[in-house]
């Protein structure tokens, strides 16, 4: 089965989990660990797919994380999960900030099921961006954003190029809200550049 239609059959867990998946724990177990096996990695492998992973931060002790994934031995992923039936924009996700800053991963996920937002520390290292890189909605996607989530399987990753990637989706997406805004309301400085380019295009 290609990735293409992995991703479609996860698609199809995650809409039956908007009807069905009433807590975290039915997300987790619906879509999440689903997600988690469709980018290659073992759930059944504790030195691998690490559930409840613990990494005390400053004085709070015992706190966890829904799951850490490792490559090679060492933490790559952190993932926090909420319930499918919570929107992302209003979830509180405090501890993926924390854990990030002393996990040894830099990328980072926060799904709901629906959602899966990644983020990682392109602004400031060992420092998780507060807006996630790339966003991919399982009920609302194209084939672009499909070949952008095959960059996070398991025989594929490499974390230089993912963070490559990461830092031009994040600027395309700058400049894109940058023209959105600029055409709907543009400013003085705006109008007066383009006006230039446009002076100079008639020489």
């Amino acid at each position: 089965m290609d990735f293409s239609q992995r991703v479609k059959d996860l698609a199809q867990r995650s809409r039956n989990a908007s009807s069905h998946a009433m807590t975290e724990e039915a997300t987790k177990t619906g879509v999440v660990l689903p997600l988690i096996q469709m980018l290659g990695f073992d759930v059944f492998n504790l030195q691998e797919v690490v559930p409840e992973f613990i990494a005390d931060v400053g004085i709070k002790k015992g706190e966890k994380i829904d799951f850490a994934i490792k490559i090679n031995g060492k933490v790559a992923i952190l993932i926090e999960v909420k319930p499918i039936s919570m929107s992302l924009g209003s979830a509180q996700y405090s501890q993926l900030f924390r854990y990030f800053s002393v996990a040894e991963a830099r990328l980072a996920i926060l799904t709901n099921g629906r959602e899966i937002w990644f983020f990682s520390d392109i602004d400031e290292r060992n420092r998780m961006d507060k807006k996630p890189f790339f966003v991919f909605d399982l009920q609302n996607y194209d084939d672009h954003q499909a070949l952008e989530l095959a960059r996070f399987q398991k025989s594929n990753f490499d974390m230089a190029s993912i963070l490559e990637a990461a830092s031009s989706l994040k600027y395309v997406k700058a400049a894109a809200n940058f023209l959105s805004r600029q055409l709907a309301e543009p400013d003085d400085d705006f109008i007066r550049f383009v006006g230039k380019q446009a002076a100079l295009r008639k020489v």
